[in-house]
């Protein structure tokens, strides 16, 4: 394990959704899995309790522990995309099975962990600032899943 880790806690689901996250975004995978050495309030001796896994090459570590905290907004992977088959690609695999989509190119997986599925086009113009930043910011306002080819528009004008 790295030194610093970013940990998400699941109700029993790490592994399933370590798996996934694996299955469909580059440069992740999953590693070690630890079990519990004993019973504890959520669970049983030998059930996964940890579970190593990399997403998008940030090192992670899944937590089994149980019911009592939920993924918030608070906390969320920010994917930048080349294009809009990038952008469908990695939406679609979020939302299907039990994923929700939100506002401005935020969803989440069907373990409440939010995501930013954002085109690169959008963070270039509001980096540039003045008046195609406020174009672009303004159009994906009523957008869930970004609009590529909109928001290109709204940069030329």
């Amino acid at each position: 394990m790295t030194r610093a880790t970013v940990c998400l806690w699941f109700d029993g689901t790490a592994a399933e959704a370590a798996r996934f996250y694996a299955a469909n975004f580059p440069n992740s995978s999953v590693g070690a899995v630890v079990h519990a050495p004993s019973d504890y309030p959520s669970g049983r001796a030998g059930d996964p309790l940890v579970v190593e896994f990399t997403v998008l090459g940030i090192p992670c570590i899944g937590l089994n522990g149980g019911p009592q905290f939920k993924p918030s907004e608070a906390f969320s992977f920010q994917v930048l995309t080349a294009d809009q088959e990038e952008t469908d690609r990695y939406w679609n695999a979020i939302v299907r099975d039990g994923g929700a989509e939100s506002e401005c190119g935020w969803c989440k997986d069907k373990w409440g962990v939010s995501w930013q599925i954002t085109p690169r086009v959008l963070m270039d113009a509001l980096a540039r600032g003045g008046a195609a930043a406020k174009r672009a910011f303004e159009v994906i306002g009523p957008m869930k899943k970004l609009d590529v080819a909109r928001i290109e528009q709204a940069v030329r004008g």
